[in-house]
């Protein structure tokens, strides 16, 4: 059973009692209330009430909005909790994953860029401040992954690099900031790690195909630095660990592999017994197909739990999930020492943080402290200072190129490359939301400056613009943007190549001749900047000089723009990936 003495509890007597006597004043439904965590939909105060009176939440996570509504909706959430509740958020890089008008402070990647720990310990000190001034009482992060393969775009930007021992000190350094803050925990993801799979486990499967010797030299050394260091909960992932679960379980057969949130052999053999993990565990979202393509829903939520997992994130019915674990726990599929042993490790988390002896209007801090807090000046200038240190030249073959000057480079081209467009970003497109044009931005600051700076529109732009305005335009795609080379350098001295590309790969419309795609490096000075994810030279490996910033906020694109003017030597980030993807040509 779990020893509340020890990392990372290290509870007295009183709160171990505490725990114990909470468990057994609980009915079958409480207990099994305590194993979910669910993802608000309303901040209607009557259905806020029915989620822990009904359903006796362990936690919650929720969409977002503004500071002072999440801080309401967690008032009322612990106003109607019998226990007091895990209410966390993703402040994965910044307070900005707590709430709309949080302090984005730097994704792992841009920090990574930097080598600072200390940067990585303002992130978990100063994004937790935000949340936990609006009532959050734990921090799904930091993310522990480690980037082995470039193609793989769900951690590309927000683990520490791919550099294991950086991504270990990294980790450990936002435990540390966050840790600075009275009654909040952190939950490291994602368990037994992501980065080696190209595949989103939200829409497929993910495995990390590390034998046993690699995993515990790399992930397994993260994830060991971290609980030493007093970590107090685990995300599991759903990714599938095999060559370790066969070392494991010899009869393990392949068509049985499952991903770690549904695997024994991972949560409780590797994670328990070998890392001696004492803390808490709670599962990944539980609609990721990586863990639903398993097997049936009614046999997937005990299995979590009879795994290892001690906390199933989100309901996807409510009445129907409830029913099913409490069914499964009545009927003894779920054990009596597997619910206990699970209860005393949410409890006593719980207990840790102190929620047991804070009164239920001093669960949440009163509105005055959000003002002060969220979007401090302190914060902001370190997202500035991460700003200036991040940026990175990665490639430069062309010396002679940087700085750039408006004495040398006054006519600058801005060529706008976005990613191509999923139903998630198409459906934020349709409501409104999205940030602002990078490529605007850019130009406007290069304008301020004294250069002579525009932005390229493509044949393909021209011809809607063309339809739109209600002319039927001679569309000829295969010869659309071909023209002679001299009449297309003619109006500019230097072309900035701007991949704006969140996930996945760029796209480049239907031109063949035009200028999104930069063929033109032998007749243009040209620079590529990747503002996003900070894989696009495997696509465009034939510019000459590539730098990655990681993000387009203001802050950034200020340092970037200093960065430019000044020359080489500006450029402090150093590359926390391998930017040349591993590819030949990209480094040509």
């Amino acid at each position: 059973m779990v020893d509340l003495r020890q990392n990372p509890y290290f509870l007295s007597e009183e709160d171990i009692k505490w725990v114990e006597e909470t468990i057994d004043g609980m009915s079958a439904e409480e207990k099994v209330g305590q194993l979910f965590f669910q993802l608000t939909a309303s901040h209607d105060e009557e259905y806020l009430k029915e989620l822990m009176e009904k359903y006796h939440l362990g936690g919650c996570r929720y969409n977002p909005a503004p500071g002072k509504a999440i801080q309401e909706q967690n008032r009322k959430l612990q106003k109607y909790a019998k226990v007091p509740l895990f209410i966390a958020c993703n402040t994965e890089a910044g307070g900005d994953g707590a709430c709309a008008d949080g302090t984005m402070i730097g994704s792992g990647v841009k920090i990574a860029a930097t080598d600072k720990e200390e940067y990585a310990f303002a992130l978990g000190k100063m994004a937790n401040e935000e949340a936990a001034a609006i009532g959050c009482n734990m921090a799904f992060a930091p993310v522990s992954d480690i980037l082995y393969n470039w193609e793989n775009t769900e951690v590309v930007s927000r683990a520490f690099g791919g550099d294991a021992e950086r991504v270990a000190r990294m980790s450990a350094a936002y435990l540390e900031g966050a840790h600075t803050i009275d009654g909040f925990a952190c939950a490291a993801k994602h368990f037994p790690g992501n980065g080696q799979d190209f595949r989103d486990a939200h829409l497929s499967n993910n495995v990390n195909y590390f034998d046993v010797e690699e995993w515990d030299k790399t992930y397994g050394m993260v994830y060991k630095t971290l609980i030493d260091k007093g970590l107090d909960a685990i995300m599991g992932g759903h990714i599938m660990l095999p060559e370790y679960a066969k070392a494991i379980n010899p009869d393990l057969k392949d068509e049985d592999m499952m991903p770690a949130t549904l695997s024994h052999e991972i949560m409780t053999v590797l994670l328990r017994e070998k890392l001696g993990f004492n803390g808490m565990v709670v599962t990944d979202a539980s609609h990721m197909v990586a863990m639903t393509d398993r097997m049936s829903r009614k046999e997937m939520l005990p299995k979590s739990i009879n795994s290892g997992c001690d906390m199933f994130l989100f309901f996807n019915d409510p009445d129907e999930d409830f029913n099913t674990m409490l069914d499964a726990y009545k009927n003894g599929l779920i054990g009596e020492e597997r619910m206990r042993e699970a209860l005393t490790r949410i409890l006593g988390l719980k207990a840790h943080l102190g929620l047991h002896k804070k009164a239920k209007e001093d669960l949440v801090p009163q509105p005055e402290t959000a003002d002060a807090v969220l979007g401090k000046e302190e914060h902001k200038e370190m997202q500035k200072t991460i700003s200036n240190d991040c940026i990175t030249l990665v490639k430069y073959k062309d010396k002679d190129v940087l700085p750039l000057t408006p004495e040398r480079y006054k006519r600058i081209m801005i060529v706008h490359v976005k990613g191509a467009e999923n139903g998630m970003s198409a459906l934020m497109k349709l409501m409104g939301a999205g940030g602002g044009n990078p490529a605007e931005a850019l130009k406007q600051r290069l304008c301020d400056k004294g250069f002579d700076a525009f932005i390229y529109e493509s044949p393909l732009d021209q011809m809607k613009k063309k339809i739109e305005a209600g002319e039927k335009p001679d569309v000829n795609l295969y010869f659309a943007g071909k023209n002679a080379i001299a009449d297309f350098v003619k109006d500019m001295d230097l072309v900035i190549t701007l991949c704006d590309v969140s996930g996945g790969r760029p796209s480049f419309g239907l031109s063949k001749g035009g200028g999104e795609i930069p063929w033109y490096v032998f007749e243009v000075p040209v620079v590529a900047i990747g503002c996003g994810q900070p894989t696009m030279l495997a696509d465009i490996p034939q510019v000459r000089t590539y730098i990655n910033t990681y993000d387009s906020k203001d802050t950034t694109f200020d340092a970037l723009v200093e960065d430019l003017m000044e020359g080489e030597d500006a450029f402090k980030g150093i590359d926390p990936i391998d930017s040349f993807c591993g590819l030949f040509d990209a480094r040509l």
